[in-house]
């Protein structure tokens, strides 16, 4: 598929189960499908930006989600029907584009799922379309806490780690490790916010200070007058918030500032894309990583490595792996549930453990019930020039943590889930 077109064409069952074959797709398991393939397909809307600070990992995204729905074809299709992408560009911080592209995707292209988005505000705006609209959605790469905490809907499922997981994930390691001063550069929306908010709940917990935040407007470009102050704060770890290419301006900046010689570099998670952008020397930093290519003895991940590098010549991202997951997750709510009805695909999704060739981590993942995050796994450590696996193995991983034993409750997130009659 082209990302600049607005759909994937229609591909006969037949020319997919050849190419699945020629491809060696990995064999997934999925619920049997008790009606015979039909003509009319079964449409996943996609909001998700292909433009702008996020454009990169928007679109690593959708390699993952063209890949999963090969792969669905391929075992006959979403209740015996060919899935299909149907995709708009959210762009990276526009909210009213996104909305507007959520209403265009459910009322004039009948979409039967919202997917969508890596920024967490446009997240948060489309899961309020969703919901008013009764249409199940799915969150692939959106991390705030609301979205399955305190704004949490019955119909919004969320594949990637919450702000609070990743921050639990690596403050109290820089605490121990790095000393108790703490200065940050926070993006200004939900993302960071929440992140910022969450680093304020561990500083506090540990007897850690915080020296001071930014909050710096998405797609800045020019990080100068933050680094002097970060500088002039003293601090023992300067924290970067950003992500997308603003993640890669400022760790550049900041090297070229000597900063990384004087004080310790960290944040919450990495993008691999962040890592390939940069330039060696700006490989630097503690960090968590989300989803990892070289995970050796995880069963099903080195095909699932050698399919998306053979479709994109790169091994794959968090951000493909969130894709992948996020479409496979809809057909398994659909196929679980036999039925194309809202309530009866999240019913389905409620507490689901998603099987290991979707998974693909160590620990089992899972959608919390009355709840909707996806608790699985998560990888702590510190970017590097190139490990032992070659050009792409660009992150060492130091620690392996199961998202359940660092995850607050349920209560906590403040997610109050209410079902429809």
């Amino acid at each position: 598929m082209n990302d600049n077109h607005g759909s994937t064409g229609t591909i006969s069952r037949r020319t997919l189960l050849k190419a699945a074959g020629a491809a060696g797709v990995a064999t997934l398991a999925y619920p049997p499908i008790l009606t015979a393939q039909g003509d009319q397909p079964v449409k996943l809307g996609v909001d998700n930006p292909l433009t702008g600070t996020y454009a990169i990992t928007g679109r690593n995204e959708l390699h993952g989600m063209e890949l999963a729905v090969e792969e669905i074809n391929a075992k006959g299709g979403i209740l015996g029907r060919p899935a299909k992408l149907i995709v708009e560009d959210s762009t990276s911080g526009d909210a009213g584009v996104a909305v507007q592209k959520a209403r265009k995707l459910i009322d004039k292209d009948k979409v039967d799922f919202l997917v969508g988005n890596v920024n967490s505000g446009l997240t948060i705006a489309m899961s309020a379309v969703a919901y008013e609209k009764g249409v199940f959605m799915m969150d692939p790469g959106g991390h705030a806490d609301p979205i399955t905490g305190s704004e949490c809907h019955w119909n919004v499922y969320q594949v990637d780690p919450s702000t609070t997981l990743l921050v639990n994930a690596i403050a109290p390691s820089l605490v121990n490790r790095f000393g108790k001063k703490f200065y940050f550069l926070v993006p200004d929306y939900a993302f960071g916010h929440g992140l910022l908010d969450a680093y304020k709940v561990n500083l506090q917990k540990l007897g850690a200070s915080n020296l001071g935040a930014d909050l710096i407007p998405l797609g800045t470009a020019e990080y100068s007058s933050y680094l002097i102050k970060a500088q002039a704060a003293n601090p023992d770890v300067i924290v970067i918030l950003q992500n997308g290419e603003d993640q890669t301006n400022v760790l550049k900046q900041a090297v070229q500032f000597g900063l990384d010689k004087r004080f310790h570099i960290a944040g919450a998670n990495i993008e691999l894309e962040t890592l390939e952008a940069l330039p060696p020397t700006a490989r630097i930093g503690n960090w968590v990583i989300e989803w990892y290519w070289n995970q050796p003895d995880v069963p099903h991940v080195k095909e699932f490595t050698a399919a998306i590098t053979k479709k994109t010549g790169r091994v794959p991202t968090a951000r493909t792996w969130f894709g992948h997951t996020a479409i496979h997750a809809c057909a398994l709510a659909a196929n679980t549930a036999k039925s194309l009805d809202a309530v009866k695909m999240a019913r389905a999704l409620d507490g689901l453990t998603l099987p290991p060739e979707v998974a693909l981590q160590p620990h089992p993942a899972t959608f919390r019930a009355n709840q909707h995050l996806l608790i699985g796994t998560l990888w702590a450590g510190h970017a590097q020039t190139q490990g032992d696996a070659g050009a792409d193995d660009l992150f060492k991983i130091d620690e392996v943590i199961e998202s359940k034993t660092i995850a607050p409750t349920v209560e906590e997130t403040g997610c109050k889930m209410t079902w429809p009659a």
